[in-house]
C-alpha cells in the first residue's frame, strides 16, 4: 500500500478541508440542485447543468482527501535527522548568485506553499534538496532558470 508522507498539520489541513465539503458544500450543492429542479425542464436548465457538475467535483474531491487521509503517513519533524535534508526538515539555503537567505520546509504537494515558506519535496529544487548535507552546493534547474544554493543548515 502507497503511503503518503505529509505532516501532522497537513494532515489536519486535508481533514478540516473534507469536513468543510462534506459538512457546508455538499449540502449548500444539493439545494442548488433542488432549486433548479423547481425551475422546470432539466435539459436546458444551465443552473441544473452546473449544480450538477459541481456535484461531480465535490465528490471526487473529497474521495481524493479520504484517499490521502486514509493513506497518510504523518511524519514529525521534531523526530527527523539534523545531517542531511528529508522530508519534514527546515533548511536554509543561500542563493549563490546574489548571497540572499531562505529557509523552506520540505513538504509533500498538497502542502507546499513557496509564500509560507513551504516547497513540495516533488519540486525541482526539493528534489534536489534531499539527502543532502550542510555545506553542499545544490545546482537546480527550474521553471525560472539555473540556479546554485549552498545548504546552509538545517533546523
Amino acid at each position: 500500500m502507497e503511503r503518503i508522507p505529509i505532516t501532522h498539520n497537513g494532515y489536519e489541513a486535508l481533514k478540516k478541508e473534507l469536513e468543510h465539503l462534506r459538512s457546508v458544500e455538499r449540502p449548500k450543492n444539493i439545494e442548488a440542485i433542488e432549486e433548479a429542479r423547481g425551475h422546470g425542464d432539466l435539459t436546458e436548465n444551465a443552473e441544473y447543468e452546473a449544480a450538477k457538475d459541481r456535484q461531480g467535483f465535490l465528490e471526487r474531491r473529497m474521495s481524493e482527501l479520504q484517499y490521502k487521509l486514509a493513506h497518510a503517513d504523518i511524519i514529525e519533524p521534531i523526530n527527523l535527522p539534523k545531517d542531511r535534508a528529508v522530508f519534514g526538515s527546515t533548511v536554509v539555503l543561500e542563493n549563490s548568485d546574489t548571497g540572499e537567505q531562505v529557509s523552506y520546509q520540505l513538504v509533500g504537494p498538497d502542502e507546499s506553499n513557496v509564500e509560507k515558506g513551504r516547497i513540495s519535496i516533488l519540486s525541482p529544487l526539493g528534489k534536489a534538496l534531499v539527502g543532502k548535507k550542510p555545506g553542499s552546493e545544490i545546482d537546480v534547474h527550474t521553471p525560472g532558470g539555473r540556479r546554485c544554493y549552498e545548504l546552509m543548515e538545517i533546523l
